[in-house]
């Protein structure tokens, strides 16, 4: 698992484009329709590195022998009142690397860095009934609600969300 830093987000986007568009393909609803260009899904990457920079944004990915397998993301909060907070967002693990619990790995690494860095609550939201909610909730997320045809699924068809919320460090045991 690797840290990554806005030079190494920009110098390998499109290898990260590549692990975005195997998502999307895959069936995956992390904000993009199908077909996602890899240029597309590149600008996207290049664009995450002035987050990464700026320290709103937090990104680790894994990698194999075909390149990234999985990445996780942490948005931090940016306003005085909500710093305790923050998002997991863009939990993805290609196909050739899935079943092997590498999305549990990738979610625990994040859980860890925000308890390290003093945040008490994460939240995050994924489509209803995907493979991605039966991760969250194996995990110890709890289900805060659905929100109906929240977020279009990549073939265009407006799907259902699930919010779901996570104390963590001192949260957790308080």
């Amino acid at each position: 698992m690797k840290r990554l830093d806005a030079s190494h987000i920009r110098s390998s986007a499109g290898e990260l484009a590549e692990l975005l568009v195997d998502t999307v393909d895959g069936g995956a609803s992390v904000g993009f329709l199908a077909p996602l260009d890899t240029a597309e899904a590149a600008a996207w990457w290049r664009e995450r590195a002035a987050a990464v920079a700026a320290g709103r944004l937090l990104v680790w990915a894994a990698y194999d022998d075909g390149g990234p397998a999985g990445t996780v993301s942490l948005a931090l909060a940016d306003k005085p009142n909500s710093r305790h907070r923050a998002e997991v967002v863009k939990l993805m693990v290609h196909r050739r690397a899935r079943g092997r619990g590498l999305g549990r790995i990738l979610l625990r690494t994040a859980e860890s860095a925000a308890g390290a860095a003093g945040i008490t609550l994460l939240h995050l939201d994924t489509e209803t009934g995907s493979p991605a909610e039966a991760l969250y909730r194996s995990a110890g997320w709890t289900r805060a609600g659905t929100i109906p045809d929240y977020a279009a699924s990549p073939d265009g068809v407006p799907r259902p969300t699930t919010l779901y919320y996570k104390r963590i460090g001192a949260a957790a045991a308080g």
